[in-house]
C-alpha cells in the first residue's frame, strides 16, 4: 500500500467528526462515523482498508474484522460495502478481546 493512501486515511480519521455512542457509554464506550456525514469515497476506502488489512476477532460469538491504528481499534458490522453505513472505533483497552483477556467484560 502506498504511503500517500495511508496518509490520506490517517487524515480522514483525524478530520472526521467521530460521534460518541452514548447508548453504550457504560458498557462498550466507542465512537463512530456515518457514511452520509463524511466523504463517501474515503469512507469506502476506509472500509476496504479495514477488511483487507485487518484481522478477524470476536465480539462475544460474532466474528468481526478489526483494524488497529495508533492505539485505536476500527471495525464495521460486516455488511456488504454498499450497505455499510457506519465505521466504529474504540481505544484498544475498550476492545472485546482486550477486556476479555483482562477479565473486564461488562456485567
Amino acid at each position: 500500500m502506498d504511503n500517500k493512501f495511508v496518509q490520506q486515511l490517517k487524515n480522514f480519521i483525524k478530520e472526521s467528526n467521530w460521534i460518541f455512542a452514548k447508548t453504550y457509554a457504560k458498557t462498550w464506550p466507542h465512537e463512530y462515523i456515518v457514511r452520509d456525514k463524511v466523504d463517501k469515497g474515503l469512507f469506502i476506502k476506509m472500509v476496504e482498508h479495514i477488511r483487507a488489512n485487518g484481522y478477524v476477532g470476536k465480539f462475544y460469538k460474532m466474528d468481526i474484522t478489526y483494524f488497529d491504528e495508533d492505539g485505536m481499534v476500527y471495525w464495521t458490522m460486516g455488511a456488504p460495502i454498499d450497505d455499510t453505513t457506519i465505521i466504529n472505533r474504540c481505544a484498544k483497552e475498550q476492545s472485546y478481546e482486550y477486556r476479555l483477556a483482562h477479565n473486564d467484560l461488562p456485567k
